[in-house]
């Protein structure tokens, strides 16, 4: 083969690879929009009040004969979501590694989801059970989603060039985010002039997510691409010398994969990870700080509200904020992460949510101006803080192995996000202030950071047998 046909060979495949990373970020696009507009600002209050419509005197509501407080209704359902992704992920997970066909598996459940969500547009009266159902159901989905999108990122980006793919990814969600939440809070804020009441312009609000949603999906499912898995080749070229014993055995490990129920799988995949104890190690200090992350971020209005007496306009506004300049943090720590590399890069953003929760502590009530640039340092952070602990994770799962210890580190991200709420809870509960208890969130951001400094980064890339990135 002379070098013309390899250089040809080599710029069509690059080229291949940058079309299959374009359709990969637009799954971001498609997606972001669940979380911003239907969970972050409007289906909680939502869903809230239709429960209250449907309550009885004392204020309950009774799914399935089970009294539950009309106001804890739309948590309740949150967490029922998460226990419901919990059991699929790692069986979704699995049977994506040993099938090699994520991408059909990724089109079901975004479609899944992205049904539920635009079906959103009926939850009109009071038909709170048809709410919490859909959104168990969108939820659940959004994760097992995620979990294959993210699995995707070690195929189509080579180790040196992760780091930014990820980042483009987030930024391109975060972009997708603001958009639409600009629209739908004109949409909502001057629903009178459109000539639609409130109700009905929160419901075409969570509607139209849906079809943003299922719409740009499209595009990711056209560009990426399934690749043989190493189980799929071996099956697809059994040894002469001993074929029935290796299609029996094939056989054997499909009906018991396959059989096994979700928590059973992960147990699985927790036994598998510990042959990788460093992947093990990054994994804890992830769950650590990005508990904290998550726990900023759901508390963060609840803080402005409660303890600055901000207005709910504000606090929209602070939300919209860190939407937007969550894209060029990502950007921009996806840069510096090329220079200083990935584990630096999130140590140093790690330092600065400890600072920003700092300033957050010593802000005067009824100032606007100092929330929003509290939402400012929290925008910048955010978005490289998760793009590129994703694209460090990716350097450590084996190969072959994407989707499953994904799953896993899907679960980290929102299945098991529970220990800083519960902080911020107890330590407003025993003191009575929320400035205590949104300083307590520190200690999240400094066990991670110590644990994270801990973790040697080459060595664990080396043993998950991948190549070592120059910078990381």
């Amino acid at each position: 083969m002379d070098i013309d046909t390899v250089r040809t060979a080599a710029s069509d495949e690059a080229a291949e690879r940058r079309r299959e990373q374009r359709g990969w970020y637009f799954y971001d696009w498609a997606c972001s929009v669940y979380s911003t507009s239907v969970l972050t600002v409007f289906l909680g209050p939502y869903l809230t009040s239709v429960a209250k419509r449907a309550a009885d005197a004392d204020g309950y509501v009774h799914p399935l004969g089970i009294p539950v407080r009309a106001g804890s209704f739309f948590a309740y359902s949150v967490s029922l979501s998460v226990i419901v992704a919990v059991l699929v992920m790692p069986l979704v997970g699995a049977a994506a590694d040993r099938s090699g066909r994520k991408k059909p598996l990724l089109g079901a459940a975004a479609y899944v989801g992205a049904a539920a969500t635009a079906c959103m547009f009926f939850l009109g009266g009071d038909r709170y059970l048809l709410g919490g159902a859909l959104l168990i159901v969108a939820n659940a989905a959004q994760s097992v989603a995620m979990m294959l999108y993210n699995s995707y990122l070690p195929q189509i980006a080579p180790p040196e060039e992760r780091d930014a793919v990820s980042s483009r990814g987030w930024a391109f969600g975060y972009a997708a985010g603001s958009l639409v939440l600009v629209v739908n809070l004109v949409l909502y804020l001057a629903h009178d002039a459109f000539g639609v009441s409130e109700s009905m312009a929160v419901r075409i609000c969570l509607a139209s997510a849906g079809l943003w949603w299922g719409g740009f999906t499209l595009i990711p499912l056209l560009r990426l691409r399934d690749r043989p898995t190493a189980a799929r080749e071996a099956t697809a070229r059994p040894d002469p010398k001993n074929h029935t014993d290796h299609t029996d055995h094939t056989d054997h490990t499909d009906r018991t994969v396959g059989t096994a129920p979700g928590l059973r799988q992960l147990a699985a995949t927790v036994r598998d990870m510990r042959r990788h104890p460093l992947t093990l190690s990054f994994l804890l200090a992830y769950l650590i700080y990005n508990d904290g992350i998550q726990t900023v971020i759901s508390q963060a209005s609840v803080y402005g509200s409660e303890e600055l007496g901000l207005g709910q306009s504000t606090l929209i506004g602070a939300v919209l904020l860190v939407q937007v300049l969550a894209v060029a943090g990502a950007l921009g720590m996806g840069r510096l992460a090329r220079t200083y590399g990935a584990k630096r890069t999130i140590l140093g953003s790690l330092a600065a949510w400890t600072l920003t929760l700092g300033a957050g502590y010593f802000l005067p009530a009824g100032a606007p101006v100092g929330f929003f640039l509290l939402a400012a340092a929290i925008g910048l952070v955010l978005g490289g803080s998760q793009a590129l602990s994703r694209s460090l994770f990716s350097h450590l799962v084996p190969p072959g192995k994407e989707a499953e210890y994904f799953s896993a580190y899907e679960m980290s991200d929102r299945g098991m996000s529970w220990l800083g709420p519960l902080l911020f809870g107890v330590t407003y509960q025993l003191t009575g202030s929320y400035r205590d208890a949104i300083i307590s969130l520190v200690v999240f951001f400094v066990v991670g950071f110590l644990l994270l400094v801990r973790v040697p980064v080459r060595q664990a890339i080396g043993d998950a047998g991948n190549p070592v990135p120059e910078k990381i």
